[in-house]
């Protein structure tokens, strides 16, 4: 019975040996692992458990006019957000903090019960509610400061300068276009910190700081586009019409000076800034202010002069249409600078089926239509130019519509360039929108120039540039007179498309979009602007009596605005001294190309009428 004790103390002293050499193996190899083979990594895990990383968020580049004013800036916002694992009440402490932010406290305590150590609650909250929030001193809820997107000028130009969502990012308009450039890279602060969750003093502890990203300058003139709007929201409520567009530019450099568009509230009849840039992402049928196209072709083309007479009957058929002018009349003889002036459909469309559709279509493109800008804004439209050679866009009857401006879209930017291209004396220049990039260190980076193409010859262009000066001097735009400055420019009305086809609406009434497009001083052009009014519906609605005023308003600012004294001599008329009423006859009649106005070649003119460069 000892003996047998005996051994069984043994077996157990063996088995607890045993067990004392597997334990202290374990552990030497573990300590080998950890001091000899592996001490990095265990380093690393150490480090890891007491480290974080706070980001810190970039500001995002200014976007400035080009005087330097700020139009979209970042400036400091707080945001509330909750550590879950600090808080002992959720429910308490959830229903404090929606009083104070005026938020559904089931929600707040959703996000206080989560799994992690960060949760949001609201971001970018008004000064006033973060003030709430810090004075309630709950544990486990705090405030982290992040920039949020603040534009000086409220709501002016803000289908523009577009949008950004919550995390800064540039959802629409120039900030989603330049999002690559106006975002910031994000810095970040790393620092130890204890288990209770307190910095550790001599821990480690190190910044990188954030960039913020590159400023915009842009061509725009705040003033000048904040009159804009004025304008267009005092012409709206006049003609109690929806919305209306307006753009200035410099038709020298095809530089943007001022892009608005406005609507009103259909049920309050607030007139506001528009979300949607519709000067660029909107067609239209432009109506009678397409026939400078088709004048200016014929003419290139040699087949007309401004003196050449047209006989123009009341009314002419073209396939199965029957077209007649905005003013009836029996059959009289005008001029091609009578047509312009007196804006007759039938005389332009005679014009045109003496110029072709072929050529005609080749004009269009020539001018820029039916492709979009260099610009690239979002959702920019090409509009649309029929194809002569396909019978499914081409009808019997587009050769009478087209000229006219009907039967074809386009959006108001390229219709103004259009007129850029007379002012400019027969050169396309490519609008801008962005002149330059600055970078983090303050240098500034011109954007590249586009360069343009030639679409009429310059005498050619010359001649358009003064017959346009009578449509204002005795035609359909005399109310787009700018007191002491000779304007030149075209009226256009035309009937607006319905969604479900045709011209009359849900309720058998036939809409308007009325334009007044042209430059000033016509001598020597610093100005182009272009107005569209969209469905006026009291006080007229043709573009001479509603888009001519609004115009002329703008245009006389300006040219105040911008310092732009009357020319002492008039280029397209060969230099001759303006008091001398230069391009016109003293009857008001256009100098023709035996006069003072030279013309080129027809070869010279079918080679420039051609393709966009």
């Amino acid at each position: 019975m000892t003996a047998a004790i005996r051994l069984d103390h043994r077996v157990r002293f063996v088995w607890l040996l045993a067990a004392l050499v597997v334990a202290f193996a374990f552990l030497l190899v573990k300590i080998t692992d950890l001091q000899v083979i592996n001490p990095e990594r265990y380093r690393e895990v150490g480090i890891e458990q007491r480290t974080f990383v706070q980001a810190i968020a970039a500001d995002r580049g200014t976007i400035y006019d080009r005087n330097g004013v700020e139009l979209a800036m970042s400036r400091p916002a707080r945001s509330v957000f909750v550590d879950p694992t600090m808080i002992d009440d959720p429910r308490g402490s959830a229903a404090q903090l929606a009083d104070a932010l005026g938020m559904d406290p089931g929600e707040i305590e959703k996000r206080m019960t989560t799994e992690g150590r960060f949760a949001y609650v609201a971001r970018k909250v008004p000064a006033e509610l973060a003030d709430r929030v810090e004075a309630l001193g709950l544990p486990g809820v705090g405030l982290v400061e992040e920039p949020e997107r603040f534009h000086p000028a409220g709501d002016m130009a803000r289908s523009i300068l577009g949008t950004t969502d919550v995390d800064n990012v540039g959802i629409s308009g120039l900030e989603a276009l330049y999002g690559d450039q106006l975002t910031g890279t994000p810095g970040k602060v790393v620092f130890e910190r204890s288990p209770a969750g307190r910095t550790i003093a001599l821990g480690e502890h190190h910044q990188v700081p954030a960039v913020k990203g590159r400023d915009l300058v842009l061509t725009l003139d705040r003033s000048l586009q904040y009159e804009t709007e004025r304008v267009l929201a005092e012409q709206i409520s006049a003609n109690k019409a929806r919305s209306a567009i307006a753009i200035v530019s410099r038709p020298e450099t095809g530089e943007i000076l001022a892009m608005a568009n406005m609507v009103a509230d259909p049920e309050t009849g607030d007139v506001v800034p528009g979300t949607n840039n519709a000067a660029l992402t909107t067609v239209y049928e432009p109506g009678s202010v397409m026939k400078m196209v088709t004048v200016s072709a014929a003419i290139e083309a040699g087949l007309v002069s401004p003196d050449t007479m047209v006989q123009v009957p009341p009314t002419l058929k073209v396939g199965d249409a029957t077209f007649q002018d905005a003013e009836p009349h029996g059959t009289v003889t005008w001029s091609v600078a009578d047509v312009l002036a007196h804006s007759s459909n039938i005389g332009t469309i005679k014009i045109a089926q003496q110029l072709g559709k072929d050529r005609l279509h080749r004009a269009l493109l020539a001018y820029g239509f039916g492709q979009p800008t260099s610009l690239g804004f979002p959702n920019e439209q090409s509009g649309r130019v029929p194809d002569p050679s396909d019978p499914d866009q081409w009808w019997a009857t587009s050769i009478g519509t087209v000229p006219i401006g009907q039967g074809v879209s386009v959006t108001p930017l390229q219709m103004l360039l259009a007129y850029n291209t007379i002012a400019n004396r027969g050169v396309y220049v490519p609008p801008s929108l962005v002149r330059s990039t600055i970078d983090a260190d303050g240098n500034e980076h011109p954007l590249p120039v586009e360069e343009g193409h030639r679409v009429l010859s310059q005498p050619v262009a010359d001649m358009m540039n003064v017959m346009l000066r009578r449509v204002v001097a005795d035609g359909t735009g005399k109310l787009a007179q700018v007191h002491g400055y000779t304007p030149a420019g075209k009226t256009g009305t035309s009937r607006k498309p319905q969604p479900g086809g045709g011209y009359r609406d849900s309720n058998g009434v036939t809409q308007y979009q009325s334009t007044f497009v042209g430059f000033v001083p016509a001598e020597r052009p610093a100005l182009s602007i272009i107005v569209i009014i969209d469905e006026p519906r009291a006080g007229g609605y043709t573009g001479g009596v509603v888009a001519a005023p609004a115009w002329s308003k703008i245009a006389s600012f300006a040219l105040r605005e911008l310092s732009i004294a009357p020319p002492a001599t008039d280029a397209p008329a060969g230099g001759t001294p303006v008091g001398e009423r230069s391009g016109l006859t003293p009857e008001g009649k256009v100098r023709g190309p035996t006069a003072d106005l030279p013309v080129a070649s027809p070869a010279g003119r079918e080679v420039a009428v051609g393709a966009p460069r």
